[in-house]
C-alpha cells in the first residue's frame, strides 16, 4: 500500500510558474494600482500556476467530508457523547448541516464519506469506505494498525481522483467526528513537537477542567506510543484518525491530479501535515481558508506556510471555512475575466499619473 502512495505522491509536481508570469502581468495591466487588490491577488497567481491558466474558473467544486469515530473519547474530553457522528451523519445526508447550507450558498456539492464511524448507516448520498468501526483509545495503545492507516490514506486518493472523474475542479476538506480535536492535536504534537498545552483547544466547547484533563490525555497517549515523528504513517496510526488520514490522501490526490484544496480547519489543519511530511510539494496546492479557533491551528498554518484568508473564530469544522472562501475564489475568477485593462477601457497607467 506505501508503494501506491508513493506512485501518487510522485506524480506532484510544481506549480506552471508561466502562467504565474502572466497572472502577475495580467494583474499589473488592469485598471488598478498595482497590488491594490492585496492578497486576492497573491490568490489568482497562485490559482494560475496550480490551473496553468492565467484566467482560471472553477465551475464544479466539492466539500468532502470525511466521517469517523475516535476511541479516546472513552477518556472524556469531548462535550458531547459520540453518538452524535453517527446523528450527525444523517443530518449532513440529508442536507442539514451547516456546510450544507454554506456549499449551497457558494455553488458546491457536499460528499459524505463513511471512513470510520462506530455504527451502520443507510443512505442513499453515502459513500461507504468504511475501514474499521472508529478507532481504538490512543491513550491506551495505537489507535489503529499501520495497515489501516495506509488504507485510510488510500481511500481518500482515491475519494480525489473519483471526485476529479465526475469534473470536480476544486476540493474542500471537510469532517465529522466527536474526539477528532483531541486526535489532531495529538498528531500536531507528534510531527512538529508542540507541547499538548500549546496544542489542545476546547473542540466542542469544553470548560478549563476538561480542557486540562484532555492535555494530560494527549500527553499519555504521547507517552504510551511514542510516534515517530520521521514516519507521518507510524503518527496516524499511533494517535491519529480515520478521518485524518482519509483527508490527508485527499490531498495528495488531488495534489498529484493539479486540482487546488481549500483546508477547513483543525483536523484538516492535522491532515494537511500529514501530507506535507508524505510529499513536501503537496502545500503548493493547499490555501488555508481560515483560522480556527483551537489554539493549535494557527501553529498549524505556521509550519505549512500558509497565510489563512479568514479569522472570524470559526470552531465548527465541517468545511465550514472552507466553503464561505468559495466566494474569494468567485471574486478572482471573475477579476481575471471580467476587469478592464487600461488599454481596453483607454485609461492612462500608472507611468503617466
Amino acid at each position: 500500500m506505501i508503494a501506491a502512495i508513493q506512485e501518487v505522491t510522485g506524480r506532484i509536481t510544481p506549480p506552471d510558474e508561466q502562467a504565474a508570469l502572466r497572472a502577475v502581468l495580467r494583474l499589473n495591466s488592469l485598471t488598478k494600482p498595482p497590488g491594490s487588490l492585496g492578497r486576492l491577488e497573491e490568490l489568482a497567481v497562485r490559482l494560475a500556476g496550480i490551473s496553468r491558466d492565467e484566467q482560471p474558473s472553477y465551475g464544479k467544486r466539492m466539500v468532502v467530508v470525511m466521517a469517523a469515530d475516535h476511541g479516546v473519547c472513552s477518556e472524556g474530553v469531548s462535550a458531547f457523547p459520540q453518538e452524535v457522528t453517527i446523528q450527525m451523519a444523517y443530518n449532513f445526508l440529508n442536507g442539514g448541516a451547516a456546510v450544507n447550507v454554506l456549499a449551497r450558498q457558494g455553488g458546491a456539492e457536499v460528499r459524505f464519506v463513511d471512513i470510520g464511524i462506530n455504527g451502520d448507516i443507510a443512505h442513499p448520498q453515502l459513500i461507504d469506505r468504511k475501514v474499521r468501526r472508529g478507532t481504538d483509545n490512543m491513550a491506551a495503545g495505537p489507535a489503529m494498525s499501520r495497515e489501516e492507516a495506509l488504507r485510510a490514506v488510500l481511500v481518500g486518493i482515491q475519494v480525489a481522483q473519483e471526485a476529479v472523474k465526475d469534473g470536480a475542479e476544486l476540493l474542500i476538506t471537510g469532517e465529522m467526528g466527536i474526539g477528532n480535536t483531541t486526535a489532531s492535536a495529538a498528531v500536531l504534537c507528534a510531527l512538529e513537537g508542540i507541547p499538548a498545552e500549546a496544542a489542545a483547544g476546547r473542540g466542542t466547547g469544553i470548560g478549563d477542567e476538561r480542557l486540562q484533563h484532555k492535555v494530560a490525555v494527549i500527553e499519555r497517549a504521547l507517552e504510551v506510543n511514542a510516534p515517530n515523528p520521521a514516519d507521518p504513517i507510524d503518527v496516524l496510526s499511533k494517535v491519529g484518525g480515520l478521518e485524518i488520514a482519509g483527508l490527508a490522501g485527499l490531498i495528495l490526490g488531488a495534489a498529484a491530479l493539479r486540482i487546488p484544496v481549500i483546508l477547513d480547519g483543525f483536523i484538516s489543519g492535522a491532515a494537511a501535515l500529514v501530507a506535507k511530511a508524505l510529499a513536501p510539494e503537496s502545500t503548493a496546492y493547499m490555501f488555508a481558508s481560515h483560522v480556527s479557533g483551537e489554539q493549535g491551528h494557527k501553529l498549524m498554518l505556521d509550519r505549512l506556510g500558509l497565510a489563512a484568508l479568514l479569522d472570524l473564530g470559526l470552531r465548527l469544522g465541517e468545511g465550514t471555512g472552507g466553503a464561505l472562501c468559495l466566494h474569494f475564489i468567485d471574486a478572482v475568477s471573475r477579476i481575471m475575466r471580467e476587469m478592464a485593462t487600461f488599454e481596453s477601457a483607454g485609461v492612462s497607467g500608472s507611468e503617466s499619473v
